[in-house]
């Protein structure tokens, strides 16, 4: 049979890629399984986050930002603790990213974790880095979130994916007594939505946008910032795991 594989070039690569990728399933598909769970203290985007986390992708920011960092020291210096394949159990679809015009957000919302610094760098990035690049997004400060969209997005990912909503403990989006079609059943959710946004609102600087909360709006920037603020939420959990398989 040896014989055979070494004297017909063609099936000898067929037998070869065959064990190779039998082996290398066996040797892969059992650790990234493990490595794919959610690390300990991962929480999944609330519904104010996953409002601003659409309107990140809308407007292209993973174009110009990665939520990827290396383990190399040179990244690790400069972002904080390397990515971890758990800590995007909840990314759908994941934001890596494949180039930096711009730094690194992956743990933004842990170095950054202001309202203010973020309401004054979207509306005027140079105010916060000066010889920025960045433009303005003016835009963001006009236009509504999608409160409807968002909850439509995190009642899916909890009822087809399993995401842990709504459970004690975690966190929550009101989808408890939610009946498609019904809008009193949004109520509860819409509450959630208003409160999360209000802590927001709060800290920033931007009167217009506090002036538009008090009529019962919540803008884009607001969500935005909700989202970026949560980028690093797990990085003491991943310096953690880090350390511990050193």
């Amino acid at each position: 049979m040896f014989s055979f594989l070494e004297k017909n070039p063609f099936f000898f690569t067929v037998a070869f890629l065959l064990v190779f990728s039998i082996a290398g399933l066996v040797e892969i598909l059992p650790g990234f399984a493990k490595k794919a769970q959610p690390i300990e203290g991962l929480k999944p985007y609330s519904l104010l986050e996953t409002a601003g986390r659409q309107v990140y992708i809308a407007e292209g920011c993973y174009n110009c930002h990665s939520q990827l960092i290396r383990p190399f020291k040179a990244e690790t210096d400069r972002y904080g603790a390397y990515s971890l394949s758990g800590e995007y159990a909840y990314d759908r679809p994941f934001l890596w990213g494949s180039k930096r015009t711009g730094p690194d957000l992956h743990r933004v919302g842990d170095s950054r974790n202001a309202a203010d610094w973020h309401d004054g760098h979207m509306r005027e990035p140079k105010s916060r880095v000066p010889g920025s690049i960045m433009p303005a997004y003016e835009h963001l400060y006009t236009k509504n979130a999608d409160f409807e969209t968002a909850f439509a997005e995190a009642y899916t990912q909890k009822v087809v994916f399993g995401v842990p909503y709504d459970v004690e403990g975690g966190v929550q989006i009101g989808a408890e007594g939610y009946q498609k079609g019904n809008a009193e059943s949004l109520a509860k959710a819409k509450e959630i939505f208003m409160q999360e946004a209000k802590a927001v609102v709060d800290d920033m600087i931007s009167q217009d946008v506090k002036d538009a909360f008090e009529k019962g709006e919540v803008k884009q920037i607001v969500a935005l910032i909700a989202y970026m603020n949560s980028l690093g939420q797990s990085r003491r959990a991943a310096t953690q795991v880090s350390q511990a398989g050193q």
